[in-house]
């Protein structure tokens, strides 16, 4: 494919969002001089904020409903990763032959740099960004684009074969550019447990997405993974690709054998042991755990892949070292918001299944020996997720729980209740609201000098916000206003 052949052709862009990926597809192909139409299910006044942004180019668009015509007299289909796969206007165009494809697709085929990917269910978005500002450090033209509210497309035109570009992918992402049978130079798995399940028929169907990042490599290529996590142990047997291993315990892999399962000696990438970070067989010595200013466990399994990435890339020890101290986390991951009166609030919107939060929780966790100080805000739309293990965590961890209205909310609460601890001195406080400024104003007067609030809702948040993003820009602007 090459960006002549778009010109004069008719394009129907599938789902303009309010993320900004949808967005930078339109741009991208009517800059391209492609006849392009855009279609969304929402309507123009739920699309206001994304529909000012391109209310100047020559874009058809039809909002509210999406018409079969419009997937039969077309050239293409581009489709938003939101949307399912068995879409019966997906089908409509199958049926007559028409392509269909994404952003990530076309941006596999387009892109002159090498590529390293980036997945998993939690965890990319850190990675991603600590990677790239590590590879800062060496390298002029360092792109960081993906699932990142902003469509990869539009980065294009700042990328040259001289350019490293780190991109983090989705298992919607992945999915939507299998019939490319392409897959990243370098690629990095984080973890991969339960998610999206209201999406996928199984967990299975799930991680079979996610295995993409590394299907279609081979020997030249490079797979980086966390061999705490069991099941990317047992993936990596699968890998054509050379592997490196990295750990939070370094013991586990200095080791002399590794698991019979796998096609090759794996490599050593970057291991913590006792406080300090090392990457190798050969133990080069790259920095203190306290070099890594973002709280949580799972953050440093985050650095630990980013380190052993950027190794392969030859970044000095002393610049990773420096630029892991400057690295200020990212929005709505564990972002410290404010102190007021001796309380911290951080926004961990993007903790989206229990399985992030409890991650978030234990970042917080106070000795066995103290008394909780955390204040969790939690809740909302259901994924067809389990929360049994975060409604112990929160009775475990959790002076109080207030509780955002929605259907993920309802099993939280039952699980909760189920599971209150006979050990606790103080009872767990439990509050629901469907305002976020009321949860926050009910934390703030639950809570005394040297307490923590934090925003991470272990479920999506469709219902009483547009999405994540909102979700935790609404708990700052309540936060920083607090008296």
């Amino acid at each position: 494919m090459n960006l002549e052949d778009l010109k004069d052709k008719k394009v129907t862009v599938m789902g303009i969002g309010l993320h900004g990926g949808g967005l930078g597809v339109v741009k991208f192909f009517a800059k391209q001089g492609a006849k392009v139409l855009a279609t969304d299910l929402r309507k123009e006044k739920e699309l206001k904020e994304s529909l000012e942004k391109i209310k100047d180019l020559p874009v058809e668009l039809v909002l509210g409903e999406h018409r079969t015509k419009d997937f039969e007299e077309t050239d293409l289909v581009i489709k938003n990763p939101a949307v399912p796969e068995k879409s019966e206007f997906l089908e409509i165009a199958r049926k007559r032959n028409i392509p269909i494809d994404s952003d990530i697709g076309i941006f596999l085929e387009l892109c002159p740099a090498p590529i390293i990917g980036v997945t998993g269910t939690k965890g990319k978005s850190t990675t991603s960004s600590i990677l790239a500002h590590l590879l800062k450090k060496k390298y002029h033209n360092v792109i960081l684009a993906g699932n990142i509210r902003t469509s990869v497309l539009e980065k294009l035109p700042e990328i040259n074969k001289d350019s490293v570009v780190v991109l983090e992918l989705s298992s919607w992402q992945l999915a939507d550019a299998k019939s490319h049978k392409k897959s990243p130079h370098v690629s990095v798995i984080t973890n991969v447990f339960p998610d999206h399940q209201d999406r996928y028929s199984s967990y299975n169907e799930y991680v079979e997405d996610k295995k993409l990042i590394f299907r279609f490599q081979d020997e030249k290529d490079f797979l980086f993974l966390n061999y705490g996590e069991q099941n990317l142990q047992e993936m990596a047997g699968e890998a054509k690709s050379k592997v490196y291993f990295y750990s939070p315990n370094g013991d586990e892999l200095l080791m002399e054998d590794w698991p019979p399962h796998l096609r090759q000696a794996p490599r050593i990438g970057a291991y913590a042991r006792g406080e300090k970070i090392y990457f190798g067989a050969n133990k080069e010595e790259i920095c203190a755990l306290s070099d890594i200013k973002i709280p949580g466990r799972h953050v440093l399994n985050n650095a630990l892949a980013a380190i052993s990435v950027a190794k392969l890339f030859d970044v000095p020890s002393q610049d990773i070292k420096s630029a892991l101290a400057e690295f200020p986390g990212l929005e709505g991951r564990l972002q410290l918001v404010a102190e007021k009166r001796g309380v911290k609030y951080y926004n961990d919107t993007t903790a989206t299944n229990p399985d992030a939060a409890i991650a978030a929780i234990s970042a917080f966790e106070q000795k066995e020996e103290l008394e909780p100080n955390l204040i969790l805000i939690a809740g909302g739309a259901d994924k067809d997720l389990e929360f049994e293990e975060m409604a112990k965590k929160i009775n475990q961890s959790c002076k109080a729980a207030i509780l955002l209205d929605g259907t993920a909310t309802e099993k939280l609460e039952q699980k909760i209740r189920e599971n209150l601890s006979s050990g606790r001195k103080k009872e767990l406080i439990i509050k629901k609201t469907d305002d976020i400024n009321e949860a926050v104003l009910i934390s703030r007067d639950f809570s005394t000098k040297g307490d923590i609030v934090l925003l991470s809702p272990g479920a999506a948040s469709f219902g009483l916000f547009r999405h994540s993003y909102e979700r935790g820009e609404k708990f700052m602007e309540v936060v920083k206003n607090l008296k």
